[in-house]
């Protein structure tokens, strides 16, 4: 979408009968290019789930319909809710994406964690006994479909105001000259409501005044005036996991003073070169 590619030119895509897509939530936009540039008539599946548990715990339906940044449902065996911080079920307010129960996949134990301290740490620590998975899921009242915000472990909170990054991401990456984005929250490093945000741009383009104030203005008016950023640095690239995910949170806790080889295994990462400006940053004091 971003490269302006119109893959529907020249091609009818007679058997194309549904696509998938997973690894970050798919904006709105992502939705209308694919039905206006690729296919009118297919069924645009969004996932999310998780790599422990190795399923979905929302995803498409070919049985229902299809609505712009949503996913149709939820997967069958997985009692998911969205949760306050009072263990509060939501319905049509963003939360905590929960799974109530034991579900068919999920694992008993991580590799390498003999004494379980990781596995709990990861998913039991929030809620006691409850899986709470890092992600902001918001569930429709009515028909039951979600949507995914982000992960809750990165949440941007500016003024009392919180919201996960999925939307702060569609603004920003829609700014032609920008390739990717990643937003850090560093509220609570000595500081008050410091949001970085670093950019990867396209080949030709210069973080200058101009491209700052196009930033800040499309947050001010998309997002909110209090998600300007603080701080914009210009990098080579965002770093990524194996399966294209953004790694917002072990790049907050870098930049908050964590040891790296703590936080992020360097060989789950497909471009693991990217973190040398972040640890260098860090070294430098946000």
């Amino acid at each position: 979408m971003k490269e302006d590619v119109k893959p529907s030119q020249g091609r009818a895509f007679e058997k194309l009968r549904a696509i998938g897509s997973t690894g970050a939530p798919l904006p709105v936009e992502g939705f209308r290019w694919v039905y206006r540039e690729v296919k009118g008539d297919l069924l645009l599946g969004s996932a999310s789930g998780g790599t422990d548990v190795c399923t979905a715990f929302v995803l498409g339906n070919p049985l229902l319909p299809v609505h712009a940044g949503e996913l149709q449902c939820r997967g069958l065996g997985a009692a998911i809710e969205a949760w306050d911080e009072n263990r509060q079920p939501l319905l049509n307010q963003m939360g905590e994406l929960i799974l109530t129960a034991p579900f068919p996949s999920m694992p008993v134990f991580l590799w390498n964690d003999a004494d379980g301290s990781r596995f709990r740490s990861s998913y039991f620590e929030k809620f006691p006994g409850v899986w709470c998975h890092g992600d902001w899921i918001e569930i429709d009242a009515q028909d039951g479909h979600c949507v995914i915000h982000g992960r809750s472990d990165s949440t941007l909170n500016r003024g009392g105001v919180r919201m996960g990054s999925a939307e702060f991401y569609s603004a920003v990456e829609d700014i032609e000259g920008i390739a990717e984005a990643l937003v850090i929250d560093l509220s609570g490093l000595n500081r008050e409501d410091k949001l970085v945000l670093f950019v990867a741009l396209r080949e030709g383009v210069t973080l200058d005044d101009d491209l700052r104030g196009k930033i800040n203005a499309r947050l001010k008016s998309q997002v909110s005036p209090r998600h300007v950023p603080d701080d914009i640095y210009d990098v080579s690239e965002i770093p990524h996991t194996l399966n294209g995910k953004k790694l917002e949170v072990p790049v907050k806790r870098i930049l908050m003073g964590a040891l790296p080889e703590k936080v992020v295994n360097r060989e789950a990462m497909s471009n693991p070169e990217s973190l040398s400006f972040f640890i260098e940053l860090a070294r430098k004091s946000v």
